[in-house]
């Protein structure tokens, strides 16, 4: 919220300077407070305010990170997780320092603010974090040196995009190898950058690629809902959202009322995306 504030001051300068600096007054009569300029640092944040827009990262946190466990001598790697890997049960393997490994995934949690990309590996180790073993030790260790070999990377908002929200929705099918739960994602863009996204293991057993991606299509339109009421109270008014799928089954049983083999096995309250595909 410290950021939007930052973000609508620039813009709010070159509309009505004199109006800002008189609410700036006020706020200073009002209450004990300091001008400290434009934000460029806050809560191991980086903030570049320019004229075409703000860029945010953390690249001196991840050097941080890298310290403090003893990384920064380690090589980099190009992939968040092995492709394919399957990390062992929670009773399995040598077990490590759980409050060690605790610290690196809340730390590698507060990277996400502006790492939407490590969103996945995070959530995956997130589930180890009562009974860590070795396995699951080095693969948040490969989290790091994946950042490591992309530190400058970051979310970059220019000023004067047309804001239209899009969607993209996706899933995997039983990775879990002790529940076979499915692991869903999705990310919304605003203009050209991201701003809202996420990826959590589901709470039911998909029983095909069609059920699971349906899933989580129907919690990407529940988030779709909230945001466009937000952006609505923010006068951004949005018109039907597009939400982008990769499976056509998926994409047909959203959009046909007729209940068939595919959807005869599909909760009741799943269906109540069609009503907005309308």
């Amino acid at each position: 919220m410290i950021v939007c504030v930052y973000v609508n001051d620039l813009l709010y300068i070159g509309n009505n300077e004199k109006l800002f600096a008189q609410f700036k007054q006020d706020m200073f009569q009002e209450f004990e407070m300091t001008n400290n300029g434009l934000m460029s640092y806050v809560l191991g944040n980086q903030v570049q305010q320019r004229r075409d827009g703000i860029y945010l990262s953390q690249e001196k946190y991840i050097k941080e990170l890298l310290e403090k466990f003893r990384m920064s001598n380690y090589g980099t790697v190009n992939t968040l997780v092995v492709t394919n890997y399957k990390l062992s049960r929670e009773w399995e393997g040598e077990e490590v320092n759980a409050l060690q490994y605790k610290s690196l995934i809340e730390s590698l949690r507060y990277l996400t603010i502006t790492r939407q990309n490590i969103v996945y590996g995070v959530s995956l180790l997130s589930r180890y974090m009562e009974t860590p073993r070795e396995t699951h030790w080095q693969a948040g260790k490969r989290i790091l040196r994946y950042v490591k070999g992309s530190m400058n990377l970051g979310l970059r908002y220019v000023y004067g995009e047309r804001f239209e929200l899009i969607g993209y929705s996706d899933s995997d099918l039983g990775r879990d190898p002790i529940e076979r739960k499915s692991t869903i994602g999705y990310v919304f863009f605003g203009a050209s950058t991201t701003f809202s996204w996420t990826s959590k293991k589901k709470s039911i057993v998909a029983l095909s690629s069609c059920e699971t991606e349906y899933i989580a299509l129907v919690s990407t339109v529940c988030d779709i809902i909230w945001l466009k009421n937000l952006l609505d109270s923010l006068k951004h008014l949005q018109k039907a959202t597009t939400v982008l799928v990769d499976n056509m089954s998926t994409i047909k049983l959203a959009k046909n009322p007729v209940q068939h083999e595919m959807s005869k096995h599909i909760n009741t309250r799943f269906h109540f995306i069609r009503d907005h595909v309308k």
